[in-house]
Parts: C-alpha cells; structure tokens; sequence
C-alpha cells in the first residue's frame, strides 16, 4: 500500500490453533517514531487475564472490615446503653419511693429516697455520656438531646425537692409529716412556738429552691414533644412530656409569685408580735358573690403559731352595732324583697373578694364593736365539712355533736341542716346568739386538733387547707402588702383576673332568703360557633334544677324554710367589648354594662322546688380566630359554687366536659 510501511503483531506461540491469532497493521511511515524506524515490525504484548480470586478475596476483606466496624460500634452503644437503661431503671424505681413517701405525708423518708435517686440519677447521666457519638446522627440526635435535658430536668427538680425535705424535717411532728414521737413530753403549742421562730432561717432557703426550678424548667424548654408524634409513638408520649413542661412552668412560677408569702410567713404566724385575723364563715348554702351569705364571724390571735379565739359572734350583733346604715345598693332593692338598708352582711355584692372587703372594710370600722386586725379570712361550709371528717367525723359543741354523715331532711352533711336547724328556725322567743354556734363550733374544731397529736390530724388538716384555697373554700384579704401579693400570685384573693382570650365567670346570688343552695343543681353549656371570617359567636346555657320539695316555710308554724324559690341576681362576666345577640330565660330585661375590666350581661331568674329553669345567652367575642390557631380559654369558678359540670362544645360537637372546682384555663380547637 503505497505510503504505508507494514507492521506486523506477532506471538511467537503457537497460532495455528487459534483464530485471529496474530493482527497486521499498516501505519504511515511519517507516523512511525524514530526508536521504532530501525524495526519496522511492533510486537504488543496481549492484555493479562485478571485474576478474579485476588479481586474477590479484596471484596471480602472489605466487608469483613467494615462488618467489624459494625458490630465494634454496635458493642461500644450497646454497653453504655444496658448500663443507661439499667441505672435508670433502678432510678426510675427509687422515685416512684419518693412519690409513695409524700403520699404518706413521710418528710424524713422522701428525703432519704429523694438521696437514694439522685444517686442512681448521676450514674445513669454518667453511663448516657457515652452515648454521645449517637449525636452525630441526624434525627436520632433529637432523641439523645432530649433525653440529655430530661436528665439534667430530673436532677434540678431532685435538688429543689431535697432541699425542701431537708427544710421541711425538723417540723414534720410539728406539721404532721410523720415526725419523731415526742419523748420529753414537750407540748404541741411549744412545738409550734419553736417552728415558727425557726422559719426565719428556712424562708432564706426558697431563694435556692426557685434557683432549682428555673434551672430545670431550662432543661425542659429544650425537650420539643413535636419530636414525638402520635402516629408512630402513640399520645402516651407527647402527652406526658407536654404536661412535665407545663408543671415545670408553673413550679417555677408559683415559687416566684409565692417568695413574697413565703418570707412573710413568720411574721403572719405573730413570730414578732401577736397578730390578729377577722374570720368571716361565708354560708354557700345561701349563695352570694364571694360565696355565701356572711352570717357570722370571730376574731383569733395568733401569737408565735399558737392560735386563740377572743371573740365569736354572730354577723347580726355586729351589724347592729353600726349606725346610721345607708341605704341599700340597686340590686338589694330590685330583688331582694323587704330590704331597705345597706348591711354588713350584704355587703360582699362584688364578685371580685378584694373588692367586696373594701367595702366590708369601710362599714366594719364604722361598728361599734370594731375591733382592729391584721387581716381578713373567709371560710364556707365545706371547710366545716371536710375539717370535721379529718377529726374522726364527731365534734362536740353547745352540748350538741356535729357530723358528716348524710341527714334525710336535706340529703345533705348533718352539720349543715344542725346548724341550719338551730340558726334559720324560726322561734317564739328573741334568740340573738344563735348565730354564735358557728363560731361555738369553730372553736371546738381548733381545741380538738390542737390538743391531739400532730401526727394524728395535722398533716391532713394541712393538706384540706390547701385543697380549700384552690377551690375558693377559703380566701384571703392580708394587710401585710408582700404577704398579699403573694396571696393574690397564688389565686387565693377570690379575684376576678385579666386574660388574653375568651373568658367566662357565672355568679349567681340567692336572694331568696332561704337556704336553697343546698338542693340547687347547676350545669353550664359553653358553645361555640365559627363563621368563615373567624368570627365566634357564643351561646351560654344555665341549667337550673331543684329536685326537692319545697319546705314549710309558714313563720307561724315554726317550720325550717330550707327549700324556697330560687330568686337568682344572675351576672355573666364575658370579654369586654362583647356583643349581646339574644337571651332566653331571664325575669328581666338584660342588662349590658362593664365591671372589672369585663362586659357583664345581667339578668335574674327564679326557680321553683321541684322545677327547672334554662338561662340561654348568645353574644359575639370581641375578636376573631385565626385558622388553625387554638383559642385561649379561663373559666373561673364562684367561691362556694360546688360541683358544677361544664360541656365545651364547638360547632354542635362536644369536645370535653369538666366539673368546675377550681378556676380552669384551656385552649379550644375552633
């Protein structure tokens, strides 16, 4: 071929066997290198067959490797992680101890638990740490940082709480927690006398225990329940670790609030100087707006914790002694028949307790038998109740023995229709102390707890004093300024409170007359209604019923008028600015005017023995709802107002249901 210089490729082995054994090519002789021009003949070796039991034996030896790594990891998270889950076990166990001690009103063991689990708490912290290259995961990061705070939650939380055992164990005899016995025969009011001149040591100590709970609050700021949806880890989870975020949130705000009590506390106790407290017993039976109808009261000195009754009579005594009475607001005139004068005893027209004392306060001082205190109580008939349960269910007074058990006349505690019994009947003679058994009874409640032993009743009487505060039972107006703010932090002052977002508050006053409370039932609809433009439009229904007969209420014939018409002074206190669309079931033409930053809808209505009545009221909020944003919700409950059910229900579908004992807050899917 012309141009072209032949190169042949040759194997020398034998290729007479094999096809294509050999492959000539001819190459432009320009386009031969120089080393090669001297042979014009290239010879290319062939290509060696790979050896694929060395490439195997390499893949194999990857995977055996990386196989190990696995299984090496594997070992290094799962030691550290039987040890976590070993040590929180044990530690998960030793503070279900913790909570079985407090249930057993058991200071000195809850501390000892309370060291035994931060123990096993520390191990467990200390074992999780090795968990830690498990936060270079994505996703399972979440879950050890979670846990990591949870920990670190658990530790605080056990700090603030040992430091309130440890604080709370040299009284536990005092306050009934299962202290020492009390061998050298020292009396309970010198056990008293000496807790309460410590407590100047101890109140320090609340500085620490709120540095504790904003710590672990914190550590729970960081937990996100979003990391746990319900689809694949059930509500269990999502719902417990929302609730422990909301108690760490309120523990360290209720101990902020409460610091300025809490320090006061020695010198409310008359730790300094003796100190002097107006107590007011509120008959709920007979429903007013702070709770009852005032019907008498005492005045007890408390001198380094040891409590004395210097007076106790009934309202009307006192009430008596005032001169000169005004005369009586409106809303006396208008529904309560036959009263012309403004009394001590009606004078707790505000729902609002702070400021319903201002005006108790401004007539007191006007008596003739005003005396000066320190502050003012308010107690119901349920404290009587549950305080005479507590005493072995028997309190002797005026020669007369005083139960709980459930007296026929009124289906009701035999405490209340004796007391009822002996103050309401009417008699042929004047009877001007018959109110006093009250305070008679009081004081033989005090006498019968103080002079036992503390381990037998204190802690329980303790614990009902708490349990009363939160449903309203008691209320408080302190004239010590730091010691009322914390009063009114913890919701003891029976106020009417500001909120961001719907709002609900039902008083009802009885202005029968007689004590018909006793068999009134009561139950609330709280309806919602939504339109496309967020507006929400909501309809208030009151049930009404009496179930039981009306009483002899015949002056001549000396019969007990317990059960009578309910003539009710019905205020609703809804969102100011709210809209009023329609009301059923009001005697009166509803009345729209504003009071304690609310809009109030009054109206009245009455209701007969062995009847019912339904109290319909439809309005707007003042604002719109947003879509899918919930709506923020408090329902406050009336002082004395007991056992009253509430249906939530949202576009004619019911969505909870709850008994009103304390005031509630809740948000509500629109």
């Amino acid at each position: 071929m012309s141009g072209f210089d032949k190169i042949e490729f040759n194997d020398k082995r034998d290729t007479s066997t094999r096809p294509n054994a050999g492959i000539s090519v001819n190459i432009p002789a320009k386009n031969i290198p120089d080393f090669a021009k001297s042979n014009s003949t290239l010879v290319m070796p062939r290509r060696k067959k790979k050896n694929t039991a060395h490439v195997n034996f390499r893949a194999s030896r990857k995977l055996f490797i990386t196989l190990g790594i696995v299984i090496l990891l594997i070992i290094l998270i799962s030691i550290p992680a039987y040890a976590t889950y070993k040590s929180g076990l044990k530690a998960y166990r030793e503070a279900k101890l913790i909570a079985a001690a407090a249930k057993q009103q058991n200071v000195a063991l809850a501390s000892a638990e309370i060291a035994k689990t931060q123990t096993l708490l520390k191990q467990t912290q200390s074992n999780f740490h090795w968990l830690l290259p498990l936060k270079l995961i994505p996703v399972v990061n979440w879950y050890y940082n979670d846990a990591d705070h949870l920990m670190s939650a658990a530790s605080d939380g056990l700090n603030g709480a040992q430091i309130i055992a440890s604080s709370l164990t040299p009284y536990a005899d005092v306050l009934g927690l299962k202290g020492t016995s009390n061998p050298l025969g020292v009396s309970a009011s010198d056990r008293i006398k000496t807790a309460v001149l410590s407590l100047g040591k101890i109140t320090p100590k609340i500085d620490q225990i709120e540095a504790s709970l904003i710590a672990m609050k914190q550590e729970m700021d960081q937990v996100d329940p979003n990391h746990y949806p319900t689809l694949l880890f059930g509500k269990t989870i999502y719902t417990q670790l929302t609730n422990l975020k909301t108690f760490t949130d309120e523990s360290a705000t209720g101990v902020r609030d409460a610091k300025p009590l809490i320090q006061a506390l020695p010198s409310l106790l008359g730790a300094n100087r003796p100190k002097h407290y107006l107590v007011l017993f509120q008959n709920d039976k007979e429903l007013r707006p702070t709770g009852g109808f005032i019907t008498a009261y005492a005045i007890i000195k408390i001198d380094q914790g040891s409590i004395s009754i210097e007076k106790s009579q009934n309202i009307y005594t006192l009430d008596d002694s005032i001169p000169n009475k005004p005369p009586a607001p409106a809303p006396i005139l208008k529904y309560f028949s036959g009263v012309y004068q403004f009394n001590l005893r009606d004078s707790n027209l505000s729902p609002d307790f702070m400021n319903s004392m201002k005006t108790f306060r401004s007539m007191y001082q006007k008596a003739g038998l005003y005396q000066p205190v320190d502050g003012i109580i308010a107690i119901d008939t349920n404290v009587l109740v549950s305080t005479i349960k507590i005493l072995d269910n028997q309190v002797q007074a005026d020669g007369q023995t005083f139960t709980t058990n459930t007296d026929p006349h009124c289906d009701c505690p035999q405490v209340i229709y004796q007391l009822e019994n002996n103050i309401s009947r009417p008699v042929g003679y004047i009877r001007k102390e018959r109110k006093s058994l009250i305070g008679d009874l009081m004081s033989a409640i005090m006498v019968k707890a103080l002079a036992s032993s503390p381990k037998k009743y204190w802690g329980p009487l303790f614990q009902a004093m708490i349990t009363g505060t939160q449903q309203k039972d008691i209320l408080y107006d302190l004239y010590n300024p730091q010691a009322q703010k914390g009063i009114e932090a913890l919701n003891a002052a029976g106020q009417i409170l500001p909120f961001n977002g719907d709002y609900l508050h039902i008083n009802d006053t009885n202005f029968s007359g007689a004590k018909v409370n006793i068999f009134m039932q009561e139950a609330v609809d709280n309806a919602y209604s939504v339109a496309s433009d967020g507006t929400i439009t909501k309809t208030v229904t009151i049930h009404y019923k009496d179930p039981f007969p009306p009483s002899n209420c015949s002056l001549k014939s000396g019969g007990l008028c317990l059960n009578a018409e309910y003539r009710d002074w019905l205020r609703i206190y809804v969102p100011q600015g709210s809209q009023l669309v329609s009301s059923t079931g009001s005697q009166v033409k509803i009345n729209t005017y504003n009071d304690l930053g609310k809009t109030v809808f009054e109206g009245f209505v009455t209701v007969r023995p062995e009847g019912f009545k339904d109290f319909t009221i439809t309005y707007t909020l003042p604002f719109k709802v947003k879509s899918g944003s919930p709506l923020p919700v408090m329902i406050q409950k009336q002082p004395g107002a007991t056992n009253n059910p509430y249906t939530m229900i949202v576009n004619n579908n019911t969505v909870d249901t709850f008994i009103l004992n304390t005031d509630k807050t809740t948000k509500v899917n629109l």
